[in-house]
């Protein structure tokens, strides 16, 4: 496979090779014994301190016989100073005068030995003693440039590009970086928050026979050996419930989930929940539990219950308001769903405008209307809580009401970023939910679930204690911490579409191509004509356009013409 390299690329491959002439190897393979960071050096500088750094180097000051460079480690910048002549104290200055002057680059790994010094105006710098390429860079990075005006120009900011090439955007755009590190803080935060409660952290399976615990359409796959279709993970509630009938009293999980389903700013197809299932408890137990338990993750994550999103200042300090899901529908659309049939339901949600149909029973109905009038109203952290049982098959009976569950959502900025239970503990009633789910897939609802995992009953038969659920959607809550609306802003690596390669077109293609952009699509004949290329040239031009995919020709009874494609 040829690779088309830019001027620059191959400018520096040009420079690994002189190095490698000169006995450098690019790619040492050797421990650089790296003793010091950045950050540290300037928090806790001593003048004349010996040092070992290590970095990319992200800038160049040559002044002849003495030269400045930035390197960027993991914690930041430091300015490093070299002198030729104390680093190549014999008559041969190669190291200086062609290494680091002509064939080092930005974006270059390397190592640095010296001590600490201030300069002149004061900057914190390393006076090189020894230097060490430790990796060579080539392809250069897209810098942003800082004008006289403090304009920056060619900044790396294209979502696409920076998803896609996430390694570039942190070495280019430092305070992404600020947001993962936010984000290993809120799980370390979580975590220690619930061991410090006696819980315990568990693992389950990502391959799974019936694809449960949630409402959603799974990811297939296939097992050889075993010859047998299997699911990946939409949840993980069943098995976690599951160690609770098997005799633990609190277990915790964070676990990576698969949806098949749509992708935006807020879904991703695999993003990360935490669940924790705590025997003995009800919802409103789990109520208090998990404002105190944000109320700590806020604290940890940003050193305060405050936090910015958007246009909303929201604060997580506990208590948060409670509203039943009935009254939160009632009071943004004057509808009282109690007592209302499926089809009552159906023509409200029709009259108020929703794109509802016949598939959707009353729980994805109300689940609608809820979604379309009321969800988005809800700024600070709220619970909605009581919601009917039609829309919670995994959810004990409301203790006063049998139409409803004891179930609570919280809401952030319009987001739900937490489903909480009374779990329900009834075999014979969870059975007969899980019946209902599957007549509403056979009725065409296809995230209802189509199977019944009936190990999961048989657990439930054996006794399981009085639980509360909670599930916590950990991508959503980092988003709200971290101030970022678009949830591949904090993953690592998103999901992206296939990237489109770039295609390298000879002359005579680039000029065909030319032609056929302005007026597709065009006979075959004519195009040839316009080329006004020689047939042999021609035949390669518009064969090679073909098999590019960029264009493609058709037969159209007795003449052929030529499209563009893509």
């Amino acid at each position: 496979m040829s690779i088309q390299l830019s001027e620059q690329e191959i400018q520096r491959r040009q420079s690994l090779e002189k190095l490698r002439d000169l006995g450098i190897e690019p790619y040492p393979a050797a421990l650089y014994p790296v003793d010091a960071l950045s950050k540290d050096i300037k928090q806790n500088f001593e003048d004349q301190k010996k040092v070992c750094i290590a970095g990319r180097i992200m800038s160049f000051r040559i002044m002849g016989k003495a030269s400045f460079a930035e390197i960027q480690d993991s914690e930041g910048r430091i300015q490093i100073y070299i002198n030729r002549d104390e680093i190549c104290p014999t008559e041969d200055k190669t190291l200086y005068n062609d290494v680091f002057k002509k064939l080092l680059d930005i974006g270059d790994f390397i190592g640095v030995k010296g001590y600490l010094f201030k300069t002149q105006v004061g900057e914190i710098s390393v006076h090189v003693e020894e230097f060490t390429l430790l990796s060579k860079s080539l392809k250069p990075l897209p810098l942003p440039k800082t004008d006289s005006e403090g304009k920056v120009h060619d900044a790396f900011v294209d979502p696409e590009l920076r998803y896609r090439q996430r390694y570039v955007d942190l070495v280019v755009n430092p305070q992404v970086k600020e947001v993962f590190i936010k984000r290993t803080k809120l799980f370390s935060a979580m975590r220690n928050f619930f061991n410090d409660a006696g819980y315990m952290e568990v693992e389950t399976p990502i391959l799974q026979s019936i694809a449960g615990g949630a409402a959603a359409k799974p990811f297939m796959t296939h097992h050889n050996a075993l010859d047998i279709p299997l699911y990946m993970r939409i949840a993980n509630e069943l098995y976690l419930k599951r160690l609770i009938c098997g005799g633990f009293d609190g277990v915790y999980e964070f676990s990576k989930n698969f949806r098949n389903e749509g992708m935006d700013r807020t879904h991703n197809p695999e993003f990360t929940a935490m669940e924790i299932y705590v025997a003995y408890k009800d919802y409103n137990w789990m109520m208090e539990f998990t404002e105190k338990l944000l109320e700590h993750c806020a604290l940890a994550v940003n050193g305060t219950t405050e936090a910015t999103f958007g246009e909303h200042k929201i604060d997580f300090k506990a208590p948060y308001k409670r509203v039943t899901m009935r009254q939160a529908i009632l009071d943004f659309t004057g509808f009282d769903i109690k007592g209302k049939s499926e089809d009552e339901l159906r023509k409200a949600a029709l009259d108020m405008g929703i794109d509802v149909n016949d598939t959707m029973g009353v729980g994805k109905l109300i689940d609608e209307i809820f979604g379309e009038k009321c969800e988005g109203n809800y700024i600070q952290p709220t619970f909605i809580i009581d919601y009917p049982k039609e829309m919670s098959p995994l959810c004990k009976a409301h203790r006063e009401d049998p139409s409803l569950t004891e179930r609570f959502e919280l809401m952030v900025c319009g987001k739900e970023i937490a489903n909480a239970y009374s779990e329900l503990n009834d075999p014979i009633d969870q059975r007969e939910r899980f019946e209902e789910q599957v007549r509403l897939s056979e009725k065409g609802d296809d995230e209802a679930g189509g199977l019944i995992d009936q190990d999961f009953l048989r657990a439930l038969e054996y006794g399981m204690p009085p639980t509360s659920g909670l599930g916590i959607g950990m991508d959503r809550l980092v988003m709200f911490l971290t101030n970022n609306p678009a949830i591949q802003e904090v993953l690592f690596f998103p999901q992206m579409r296939p990237e489109k390669k770039a295609v390298a077109l000879s002359d005579e293609e680039k000029l065909v191509l030319g032609i056929l952009k302005s007026k597709a699509p065009m006979e075959l004949a004519t195009l040839k004509d316009q080329s006004a290329l020689s047939g042999k040239k021609w035949d390669a031009a518009i064969k090679g356009l073909t098999k590019a995919g960029v264009a493609k020709v058709v037969k159209e009874g007795e003449s052929l013409r030529v499209e563009l494609l893509g």
